[in-house]
């Protein structure tokens, strides 16, 4: 048994903990418990300098390949994003990996006094104790003084200005696409997300922003005045200028802000991950040197092409091929349909889809409709799941009936779709519309011994 499987029981029964807070779904519009739990244990979020990044669309791979970039430039690197999709390890990455079960356990223990003390301060004046998404934060910022790191990326989970990361002071404010997602939550419009996402803009931070509507730019840029940050602007100051589709990924030469860097190997597939491999290198450029000197070729070769992004148009089966990918609101689904198209060219592609209740499934089905011989409708386990019958209806709106398939269960969903794969010429199976159901098929794949 090695070391880390030795801590497996521990490390569940840290998860269970976690579990049992306030759920992600429901998060708190706070940031003071996190503050103060973080004070208790002596701020260890500010024990390495940050780049924070939000947006609607990208935000996890953006994050994945600025951590690659500045782990080849020889950086220690902490990296923290969500959701996870198998285990909840995987949102705290220390060097490019999960953090070790051990190292997960040991650190919870040192923590979970401190986070009953503030609990329990929460409790007495009648407010929520620390949730889910608050303590795992806090978790991770312990995990990384402990490693120690040499810069933390965090990726924001919601919103911004009160998610739990925004405890810390980024360095360096990333923004990818801001579209509209969490309405409940972040505002009706375009402009009250960018608003409530531009929180994380600090005093004399720098601003690094992908391409955005006219109403988030002017959000940003406002944001940014008000801190007297600088302001970094995807085509102005940095620009993805092509792209070529090569085997396992593209080729992309990317405008800098210091430098040209030409035809860098991307193992990731469509267009929007080379723009996004653009926001990144602007981003490290301004952390490293201010944007003003160049990154190493070597040091962008070795971190691009060892960048990964699980769950983001991964394949997870062939003979069928199968794809998962975690679009789940429009503006994902549509990048996703483009790449499908411009990368690929499937005669025919079953599409295995399961969408939560608070997403614009419409807007997603009227995406897909174009790439989509075939609807295999499903639900992930998550309570938030939209019916099947329900969502069957959507579907309904942009297929035929013959075309659209019901199943109660994804793995019933993901076997008559890879059967029907198998029986034809140039067939594919693509499982998308929710990060918990890619999460279950990448475990399906697992467990069914068909993951390459």
């Amino acid at each position: 048994m090695s070391d880390d499987e030795e801590f497996q029981a521990e490390a569940d029964e840290v998860y269970a903990e976690l579990l049992v807070r306030i759920g992600e779904a429901a998060p708190q519009p706070r940031l003071e418990p996190t503050r103060k739990a973080c004070e208790l244990l002596g701020d260890p979020q500010r024990s390495a300098p940050v780049i924070h990044i939000t947006g609607t669309n990208g935000k996890t791979s953006t994050s994945r390949m600025i951590e690659a970039i500045l782990r080849a430039a020889g950086l220690k690197t902490g990296l923290l994003t969500s959701p996870h999709l198998v285990r909840v390890n995987e949102r705290i990455v220390i060097d490019g990996l999960p953090v070790s079960n051990e190292a997960l356990v040991r650190n919870w223990r040192d923590i979970a006094p401190y986070l009953a003390i503030v609990d329990a301060e929460l409790v007495a004046d009648g407010e929520e104790a620390l949730s889910y998404f608050e303590a795992l934060t806090v978790l991770g910022f312990a995990i990384f003084a402990d490693a120690p790191v040499d810069v933390m990326v965090l990726e924001v989970g919601m919103g911004g200005e009160w998610d739990s990361t925004n405890v810390a002071d980024g360095q360096v404010a990333v923004f990818t696409p801001i579209a509209l997602d969490h309405q409940a939550r972040l505002g009706n419009t375009v402009a009250e997300i960018a608003r409530t996402k531009a929180g994380i803009i600090k005093p004399a931070a720098t601003v690094v922003t992908a391409m955005q509507t006219l109403d988030a730019l002017d959000e940003l840029t406002e944001a940014a005045a008000h801190d007297e940050a600088s302001m970094v602007v995807e085509m102005r100051d940095f620009a993805l200028e092509s792209t070529t589709v090569a085997v396992g990924g593209q080729v992309i030469t990317v405008r800098g802000r210091a430098a040209r860097y030409e035809e860098l190997f991307l193992p990731l597939y469509g267009d929007y991950q080379g723009q996004n491999a653009a926001v990144a290198i602007a981003a490290v450029e301004s952390f490293l040197g201010g944007g003003t000197v160049a990154l190493s070729p070597d040091v962008l070769a070795e971190g691009l092409s060892t960048a990964t992004s699980p769950g983001r148009l991964q394949l997870i089966g062939v003979e069928p091929t199968v794809f998962v990918d975690a679009a789940h609101n429009p503006h994902g689904a549509k990048a996703l349909a483009g790449a499908m198209t411009e990368y690929f060219d499937f005669e025919q592609i079953a599409v295995v889809i399961a969408v939560l209740g608070d997403k614009d499934a419409h807007g997603v089905f009227a995406e897909l409709g174009s790439i989509a011989d075939r609807f295999h409708v499903t639900r992930s386990h998550s309570d938030r799941a939209t019916p099947v019958d329900e969502l069957a209806e959507v579907a309904l709106t942009v297929a035929p009936e013959e075309s659209v398939l019901r199943f109660d269960e994804l793995s019933e969903a993901v076997d008559a779709a890879r059967a029907w794969a198998v029986a034809g010429p140039s067939r594919a199976v693509l499982i998308t519309g929710s990060i918990t159901l890619v999460g279950e098929a990448l475990a399906l794949a697992e467990s069914g011994g068909w993951k390459p």
